[in-house]
């Protein structure tokens, strides 16, 4: 038992660096953070669909990301609490084909309006900053999100 408790502890923690590694990366090209967001970071909220260590690794990720990045307090926890409940939700719907891409999708297109309002003070309508940041999380989870998780079933053999 200890032994399990200690490789999903490693794992998590991996799983967390690796998000903050692909954050900077999004960072450098301009495409972490604001209206318009791309992380390839997010791509990882499809884990969950093979382990549950990766929702803990998932929020620590982004806490650490958007602490490091120079992210507003807002956004630091409401943030990392959107990407939470995404990938806890992925768990959730893991069995599907396409329903664990959904929750990270709907969980950022929700909070994260609401954290370049009132966090940054962007004045973009509501509608119009879910729409931009939810294509932006479609494309992360879904299309990149797709990618990974099919090279990982066929890698590893996972076809659960």
């Amino acid at each position: 038992m200890r032994k399990t408790k200690t490789f999903s502890l490693t794992l998590a923690a991996m799983i967390a660096a690796l998000y903050v590694v692909l954050t900077y990366a999004s960072n450098m090209l301009g495409l972490a953070n604001g209206n318009i967001q791309i992380r390839l970071s997010e791509s990882l909220t499809i884990l969950p669909v093979f382990t549950p260590a990766a929702i803990p690794g998932l929020f620590i990720g982004c806490l650490l990301s958007n602490l490091l990045t120079g992210c507003c307090f807002i956004d630091i926890v409401l943030g990392s609490i959107a990407t939470a409940l995404g990938a806890f939700g992925t768990r959730i719907l893991r069995k599907g084909k396409i329903t664990p891409f959904i929750p990270p999708v709907v969980s950022n297109a929700i909070i994260v309006p609401f954290v370049l309002r009132y966090g940054y003070g962007l004045s973009l309508p509501f509608p119009f900053m879910m729409l931009t940041v939810g294509l932006g999380e479609a494309i992360s989870c879904g299309v990149l999100g797709c990618f990974l998780r099919k090279t990982i079933r066929k890698k590893f053999h996972l076809f659960n």
